[in-house]
């Protein structure tokens, strides 16, 4: 039995690279989960089914997570497909979309970044919150552009994701009365279609010639990192935003 059987999970963004990777390691430690997707549907079909063929329940769904209205169906689903009790959330759900200056910058890309990074994750919690058991864990996912501002052109996304860990520190306090930790992971760059659209390959090449590891992350790393966060070997840590960069940034 894996250190995660019977429990329920929710992934949002669960459909490729690293969500994808978290929602079938979850289930690899015995979890049901829920992959929700906006874009992907094929892969977050794929990924269910994967999962299905380890002997745990999955299902996928569409919601777009920055939408208050859509973040209710998912609450809806997700009650509906399970016991209405939840163990597990990861706000994964997140996105650059282009690299801009700040004077390229209007309020409807502003608005995009802002709700898919940061209005996800508030709302996804409070919709949440009320199903999660005692003992239960909540992850954002967070980012090394959160510690250091971002590339160049993605001050937004850093921002966004500077947000992120700022409200896991807020949440742990307030949750953690209620038995439900809160904590973020901050990785660098792991090989992703993320960085494949938007690093160039130069840049990535600095990048790992900068970390002391000398490689890039892979996405099933960062799924053990959310695994022990989200099993009770983590039972007493809480409000912590953990790095995983290979060495490249650290407190």
């Amino acid at each position: 039995m894996g250190r995660l059987e019977g429990k329920t999970a929710v992934v949002t963004g669960g459909s490729r690279d690293i969500g994808r990777a978290i929602a079938i390691k979850l289930a690899k430690e015995g979890a049901n989960v829920v992959v929700n997707y906006f874009n992907s549907e094929s892969s977050a079909k794929q990924t269910v089914e994967e999962i299905r063929v380890m002997g745990k329940k999955a299902i996928a769904v569409k919601a777009d997570v920055s939408s208050i209205t859509d973040i209710a169906i998912l609450k809806m689903k997700t009650m509906e497909a399970f016991d209405g009790k939840v163990a597990i959330l990861v706000n994964n759900a997140g996105g650059l979309f282009a690299r801009k200056t700040l004077q390229e910058l209007d309020d409807t890309f502003y608005d995009l970044v802002m709700g898919v990074n940061f209005k996800s994750t508030v709302f996804v919690t409070q919709a949440f919150e009320p199903l999660m058991v005692e003992g239960a864990s909540i992850i954002n996912v967070s980012s090394l552009a959160a510690r250091d501002g971002g590339g160049a052109g993605s001050y937004l996304y850093a921002s966004s994701k500077g947000a992120v860990s700022t409200f896991t520190r807020a949440m742990a306090k307030e949750l953690g009365a209620k038995g439900i930790r809160v904590n973020a992971i901050c990785p660098g760059l792991i090989a992703t279609k993320f960085h494949d659209d938007f690093t160039k390959d130069e840049v990535r090449a600095k990048v790992v010639a900068n970390t002391p590891l000398h490689r890039e992350g892979r996405a099933e790393e960062v799924a053990d990192l959310v695994a022990y966060l989200a099993s009770s070997d983590s039972s007493f840590i809480n409000g912590t935003t953990i790095d995983i960069n290979g060495g490249l940034a650290f407190s």
